[in-house]
């Protein structure tokens, strides 16, 4: 299945081993975590709280979207302005040159079309709707953030990709033109030709892989991206470290930041922000107004799908954060945003409750954990028991998928048989 990607060899692989991350098998996080981040005695879910995302996980109804081709049409007076697409996907304008991160717009988080987490609302508008895009960055290779569809789309188009060391490997091998590609080390900078855009770069606390087999064998990384009067921060997927003050102090300051604040569960707090921690980088990276991402497109943790915007609203008065929390598809301008509207309050959602936190005195949501099958790719997704299989086709299709990555079809997941993270791929 190309889906699933490839690896890297040649003089890419030669220069992956000699990054500083590289640590013989694979790459690694150098960062020490935080005491605390992460709860190793927190239950693991049960195979039907992890099939069947529903309410309040999901929306109980379709997600208000604006088309933002008119908003396009003018520069921004400000000179920067963002439109949220969904997830991590945001079409940034900068300086009069456009960066789309993590662009998304296949319908399911998975290598199959047919199985794994899908999409709560279509894109807001068309991939081939887009103006011209100057640059296409991609910080990790899970699948809800490099996305084959999407790629292949792109591939025939001529707009350069700069990503992290080793993910060039995959969209090579998906029909982008290595001359296209450009793939940065943490602290490495890249000037897109024909452009006054500067991409660089920066740590993150997470890990990569497409199968069980390719744990780790790519490097993953945060984004900076800078014009001549404005900064942007991407954090692509991350946990929270003191990293964030470095980079502020190196690649800052920033007009901007992009972060993730979906998909948090105690048992892999090192690895996602969440809203709590979201705020807490903020802070760190000097305070500028935040964009989240990272929620309401992909069901991949437990809580509830606008919880972590609740808990945003709640929190950032009293830390003084300016939250920039558009409708997807608003294009929005950070200098001129208004007061948050809460968008996502008029979503009609069964069963839902009060917003969860992330302390670890206050209640929260039961864990979400992933069957090995995840090492087949399904970000977010499990491989139901055999006797649930009725199609035959669909069995084949996953058995081959999970073959490839070296695993036993429907094998299942037992409490503390292993890490949770081993099986997480979002």
């Amino acid at each position: 299945m190309k889906s699933l990607g490839y690896r890297a060899d040649g003089a890419r692989l030669e220069r992956m081993h000699a990054s500083p991350r590289w640590a013989g098998e694979g790459f690694r996080n150098v960062h020490p975590i935080a005491p605390g981040l992460r709860q190793r005695d927190v239950a693991m879910p049960s195979f039907g709280e992890l099939l069947r995302p529903r309410p309040p996980r999901v929306p109980g109804a379709t997600l208000p979207l604006v088309d933002p081709r008119s908003g396009w049409l003018l520069p921004p007076p400000s000179g920067l302005r963002a439109t949220w697409l969904g997830h991590s996907t945001v079409l940034l304008e900068i300086n009069g040159w456009r960066v789309l991160t993590d662009p998304v717009w296949g319908p399911r988080a998975s290598p199959l079309s047919f199985f794994g987490p899908k999409r709560f609302h279509p894109a807001p508008v068309a991939l081939n709707a887009l103006p011209p895009v100057d640059v296409v960055v991609i910080s990790h290779d899970h699948y809800d953030h490099l996305d084959y569809p999407t790629i292949r789309a792109l591939a025939r188009t001529r707009v350069p990709f700069v990503t992290s060391l080793g993910v060039g490997a995959h969209l090579q091998g998906w029909g982008i033109a290595p001359e296209r590609i450009t793939e940065l080390d943490w602290w490495e900078s890249h000037t897109v030709p024909g452009t006054g855009l500067t991409v660089t770069a920066a740590p993150s606390q997470h890990f990569s892989g497409r199968t069980f087999k390719t744990r780790n064998a790519t490097l993953w990384s945060s984004l900076v991206m800078r014009g001549p009067r404005h900064g942007v921060f991407f954090s692509g997927d991350t946990g929270l470290s003191s990293e964030y003050q470095t980079i502020a102090q190196r690649v800052g300051p920033f007009d901007l930041a992009l972060l993730e604040v979906g998909a948090w569960y105690p048992a892999w707090g090192d690895m996602h922000l969440g809203p709590d921690n979201a705020l807490q980088a903020l802070r760190l990276l000097g305070n500028p107004p935040l964009l989240p991402v990272h929620w309401s497109t992909f069901a991949l943790a437990m809580h509830d799908w606008d919880q972590p915007a609740e808990r945003l609203l709640a929190l950032a008065p009293r830390l003084g954060a300016r939250l920039v929390m558009p409708r997807l598809g608003e294009p929005v301008e950070p200098a001129y945003a208004e007061d948050v509207a809460p968008w996502w309050r008029a979503v009609p959602t069964p069963g839902h409750h009060a917003p969860a936190t992330q302390a670890t005195e206050q209640p929260v949501p039961a864990a979400r954990a992933r069957h090995p099958c995840a090492g087949a790719g399904l970000a977010g997704g499990l491989i139901p028991k055999s006797r649930s299989i009725r199609q035959k086709p669909f069995a084949l299709s996953l058995s081959k998928c999970m073959h490839r990555a070296g695993l036993r079809p429907f094998d299942k997941l037992r409490t503390g048989q292993a890490q949770p993270e081993r099986f997480l791929y979002f």
